[in-house]
């Protein structure tokens, strides 16, 4: 057992050097055989497979090397099910430090709850890797610049799961909207609407057997195990989670930031709440929030209870110009002009539903190969952390916003909010004694 200082420090070497040095020949035999970057999958119960189903469409240049999951049960099952997919049995860990450890992996993949994002990001960055990280990147602001730093010390790559960037029809279409299409684009909303139950109430009972909760909780100040909060409900707990907002909004949101080409904004409202149930929940359950930059402005709108669609879809962007407009989703768009009349309309085949939990799509398997690729020096990043945290952010920020009630002002060079201590208390978080994020 690796001890948390250890971890915390970056990964003893001796732990590589001693436990895995038998990895070091069978990376250097896979690779000449077969020129594959070598992947660990960590956090298994959801966006996991989607991984999976990725690793396995890149097969000619990405092998599975190792599955990980403090869940003893969510582990063996999300294990047999890798080695059916991909025809050889990756090594199951409980434990992803040893995955950081050893020589063996080129890459990780993290599909953690978000209070394990940055964290767990940074100490692959340390110990050599690559790192595809979900959305939302960090769990709060300053993770999210912790997180940019150490990528720019390391050296190594950080993809962001905002897979519709590698989507061949919507680079299409942003890049028309960029030259004209609409004429000047200055107004986008993004949506997402589910129809989530109650959480109910948790109740203090014991860990289940085949959970490492002290590991589950990792850099989030200890707390008792209730039955509400593993494997999903932790999104609606301020400790662990971000709300729909990051959940979910952030795929939309950064679509509709990519289209009107706008970065950090000047100012930031939110309003919403909870109205559906009484329980647990501690984040809205509808929240409006508006994005205001010089001359443009986004609006996001989330009910994560409230299941009625806009323009047909459960999710999406709509980006209005001067001489026109178009509403996106993941499966495709339609064009109108200036008076709503529709001039042009593409589909891909298939309806995305937001009742779908895993998400593996051609878009990820796109996103995917991206990442392999840019490892490999052809191709740019699609998501790099510097291009993304600003979108993370930027939705932070909207939490912060909801959080304190009122407008928030910023610093559009660093994101940073103005004349408000209070709000900038929320910047960053507390974290459990000894698993500080060190750059």
């Amino acid at each position: 057992m690796i001890s948390r200082r250890n971890f915390v420090g970056g990964l003893a070497a001796g732990v590589a050097g001693s436990a895995f040095a038998s990895t070091a020949k069978s990376y250097a035999r896979i690779l000449g055989a077969n020129d594959r970057l070598n992947f660990a999958i960590i956090g298994l119960n959801g966006r996991g497979y989607a991984h999976l189903s990725s690793l396995r469409a890149n097969s000619k240049t990405a092998r599975v090397a190792y599955v990980c999951d403090v869940d003893a049960a969510i582990l063996a099952k999300f294990a047999a099910v890798a080695g059916q997919t991909l025809g050889y049995a990756p090594r199951a860990e409980s434990d992803f430090r040893h995955a950081l450890a050893s020589t063996e992996v080129d890459a990780i993949t993290i599909a953690t709850p978000d209070h394990w994002h940055t964290p767990m990001a940074v100490l692959g960055l340390k110990a050599g890797k690559h790192v595809y990280v979900e959305k939302p990147s960090s769990h709060n602001p300053r993770e999210g610049e912790l997180l940019a730093a150490a990528q720019k010390k390391c050296g190594k790559l950080v993809q962001v799961g905002d897979q519709q960037r590698s989507s061949a029809f919507t680079i299409q279409l942003i890049r028309q909207i960029h030259d004209g299409l609409i004429g000047e684009a200055y107004l986008a909303k993004a949506w997402y609407v589910n129809t989530r139950g109650s959480m109910g109430f948790g109740k203090v009972v014991p860990v289940p057997a085949s959970l490492n909760w002290d590991l589950w909780q990792g850099p989030a100040p200890r707390s008792e195990y209730k039955d509400n909060i593993h494997p999903y409900n932790w999104h609606w707990l301020r400790r662990y989670g971000t709300g729909e907002t990051l959940n979910n909004g952030t795929h939309e949101v950064d679509v509709c930031r990519w289209a009107l080409k706008a970065e950090y904004p000047q100012t930031v409202t939110a309003t919403g709440g909870r109205y559906q149930f009484q329980d647990d929940w501690e984040f809205y359950d509808t929240i409006v929030t508006d994005f205001g930059y010089p001359g443009k402005t986004i609006s996001w709108e989330g009910r994560s209870r409230q299941g009625m669609r806009l323009y047909g879809r459960e999710r999406g962007s709509v980006i209005y110009g001067a001489k026109g407009s178009v509403v996106l989703d993941r499966d495709g768009y339609d064009v109108f002009d200036w008076k709503g009349k529709q001039t042009d309309t593409y589909r891909i085949g298939h309806d995305t539903s937001t009742s779908d939990l895993i998400g593996a799509d051609s878009m990820t398997d796109a996103h995917f190969a991206n990442f392999i690729a840019a490892i490999r020096g052809q191709e740019e990043l699609h998501s790099p952390i510097t291009v993304a945290n600003v979108t993370v952010t930027t939705l932070l920020l909207s939490n912060i916003a909801w959080f304190v009630g009122r407008l928030l002002r910023l610093d559009t060079e660093t994101a940073h909010i103005l004349n408000d201590p209070e709000a900038m208390k929320f910047w960053a978080r507390t974290y459990e004694n000894g698993w500080e994020v060190s750059v």
